[in-house]
Parts: structure tokens; C-alpha cells; sequence
């Protein structure tokens, strides 16, 4: 194996200088930074992970915090699966490892014991909720000046880091979309309060339906957990009230999809006797038949961008100022939307 030393002779500094640039300690001259970069390349080095985690008090970890759901296969949940490939990525180019934490939902949340155990410089979470426990566990990650950033939740009264979609402009579009397609009693299939997407999207809905001078609260309003399960429920409301639906938003696709079963099962076909539009233009969306309208949501490009700009954090040393990042969403339109006659 290649030593710190021959490092150290071919690019002419000393083993410490060595240490430095490869730890990204200290203040180094970008000449000597290049010639210790360009000897370590050409002896294919590799340092040792122990001594440099050691040597810069950190694991060399960035943690992602996952929701820990019996039963649920999260890594086959397109939402999971391209934020955790935006994330991978990044991780990879600034040359650290990434570990995986599981939390219980509803059980009591302390993410600083993973900091003071060092097994993470830094965390992205995901899937948290605005319930008071979770809000309390930000907190004091937030009070210990501790690097972290949440994905697709939003605090706008608290000094987080955050990532995330325009979800209201998405919902905004898709319902507009369907009443500009001839829809004038558009239904809304929301998931749960406690995350800050589904009031953004009730927001979009509300403001498209006032805005083509339709009452929203005279219009039907569903509630479900964003689970495909939950949509199959849903259809069976929306059948008993088909006389005052003719197109539905479901806040998600798994809902759409799941009541695009559910109303088939009963009777209805989707294109035909009621128009559907979903949110985030997952794999799914371009399988059901017919193909799911859907808002396109960049959850790859969430992810990264969420732990790009830790990862830059904890090269500069110091926690620096909050970041809130909003990224565009987009309307994919398919067959769903478009209602047609029977033949």
C-alpha cells in the first residue's frame, strides 16, 4: 500500500502538509493544495478512514433520516428512492459516506445523540412532520448549531435549513388544467395536515377553483395519507357524490392511482366520467391506463441540492447562514386529464 510519506516525497512537503490538504484542514496555498492532490492521484493513495476521521473530528458521514414504517417497502416509494439518489450522488462527489438512520414516527425524536456518538457530521431528514414532539427535536438540533436540513417540509417560523418543491404553484396548475379542460365541480384528494406539501397544495387548489369563480368550500374535500390504499377509499366518496364530481386532483400519485382503481371496481372510468390528475410524475403515472397528468416534482434534484449545500457547510467549518431553497415544479399532461365521450 502507498504511504502518507511517498505522498509526501513525490509532491515535496512535508507528512503533516499532506494531512492538511487531504483532511481539508487548516488554510493551504492552492499551489501546495494542487501538488499533493496531483502526487495522491498519481500513487492512486488512499487514506487510511480511521486516522482521517480522527484527525478532523468528524465520521465522514452524512446521515439521512428515514421514517421506520413496518411493512412499508420505502426504498420501492418513488419519493424516497429519487431524493436517496440525488443525495447518493452528491455524497459521493465530495468523497463522503453516506448511513441511513430509521426513526419510529409518533415515537419520541432526539437526532443529537447520532452527532454526540459521531456517527454523522450532518443529517438530512426526511419525512419529517409538524407535530410538537418533531418540532421540539428540530429545535434543539437547531439550538446546538448542528448541521442539518429537512426535505419537502417546510418551517416557515423557524430558522431551518430546507429543501424543497413549489408545491402550491403545482397544485395551482393541475387544477386549472382540468377546468380549463371543461371540469367545473373539481373534487381534491389531500394526505395529511401535519406536512407543510399538503397545505401548499390545498393552497394551488383553492386558488384555482376562486379564481375560475367556483366556490371551494362547496366542493368535495377529501383526506388521505398519501398511500395507495387511501385512495382506493376515497372512490368509494367519490362515487356516492359522482353527481357533483366530474375531475379530481389527488395530491399525490399513489392516491390517484389508487382511486383510479377504486372508481374502475365501481364503475367509472377515468377519462370518461371523471378526469384525474396526481402530483409527482412518478413511474407509475406513465403506467396506469390510461397514463396519469401528474406535477412533475424534481425529488432527485431536491436531494442533491440538500446535501450539496451541507456538505458545503462542513468544508467551510462553520454552520454560516440558513438556506431555504424552493425549486420548480411543471405540469405533465397525459390522458387522465382529457375527458371524452363514450362510444
Amino acid at each position: 500500500m502507498v504511504t502518507r510519506k511517498e505522498v509526501a516525497d513525490l509532491a515535496g512537503v512535508s507528512e503533516a502538509t499532506v494531512s492538511r490538504v487531504l483532511n481539508r484542514v487548516g488554510p493551504i496555498r492552492e499551489e501546495t493544495k494542487e501538488r499533493v492532490l496531483s502526487a495522491a492521484k498519481e500513487l492512486n493513495y488512499i487514506p487510511n478512514a480511521i486516522a482521517r476521521s480522527f484527525a478532523r473530528r468528524r465520521s465522514g458521514n452524512l446521515g439521512v433520516v428515514l421514517p421506520y414504517v413496518p411493512k412499508v417497502h420505502l426504498f420501492s416509494t418513488y419519493y424516497f428512492s429519487e431524493i436517496l439518489s440525488g443525495i447518493g450522488e452528491a455524497v459521493r462527489e465530495h468523497g463522503y459516506d453516506l448511513l441511513l438512520l430509521f426513526r419510529t414516527p409518533g415515537a419520541p425524536a432526539d437526532y443529537t445523540t447520532w452527532y454526540q456518538s459521531q456517527k454523522v457530521d450532518a443529517c438530512v431528514i426526511l419525512g419529517a412532520s409538524d407535530l410538537p414532539e418533531e418540532r421540539k427535536a428540530l429545535q434543539r438540533l437547531a439550538a446546538h448549531r448542528l448541521p442539518f436540513c429537512l426535505v419537502n417540509q417546510r418551517f416557515p417560523d423557524e430558522e431551518f435549513n430546507e429543501v424543497d418543491a413549489d408545491h402550491a404553484s403545482g397544485s395551482y396548475e393541475a387544477v386549472k388544467h382540468l377546468i380549463a379542460g371543461g371540469c367545473r365541480r373539481v373534487a381534491f384528494l389531500n394526505g395529511s395536515p401535519e406536512y407543510s406539501n399538503s397545505r401548499d397544495r390545498l393552497t394551488g387548489y383553492r386558488q384555482a377553483v376562486t379564481e375560475a369563480g367556483l366556490d371551494p368550500d362547496a366542493l368535495l374535500q377529501l383526506g388521505g395519507n398519501y398511500s395507495r390504499r387511501s385512495g382506493e377509499q376515497a372512490a368509494q366518496a367519490v362515487y356516492r357524490e359522482r353527481e357533483r364530481v366530474d375531475g379530481v386532483f389527488a395530491a399525490n400519485d399513489r392516491m390517484a392511482v389508487g382511486l383510479m382503481q377504486g372508481l374502475r371496481a365501481l364503475g367509472l372510468e377515468t377519462g370518461t366520467d371523471v378526469a384525474i390528475a396526481g402530483c409527482d410524475d412518478s413511474d407509475a403515472a406513465r403506467m396506469t391506463e390510461p397514463p396519469l397528468t401528474s406535477v412533475h416534482v424534481p425529488f432527485y434534484e431536491m436531494g442533491r441540492l440538500a446535501a450539496d449545500r451541507l456538505l458545503q457547510v462542513l468544508d467551510q467549518g462553520e454552520p454560516g447562514a440558513v438556506f431555504r431553497e424552493q425549486l420548480a415544479t411543471r405540469l405533465v399532461i397525459r390522458e387522465s386529464s382529457i375527458l371524452r365521450s363514450r362510444e
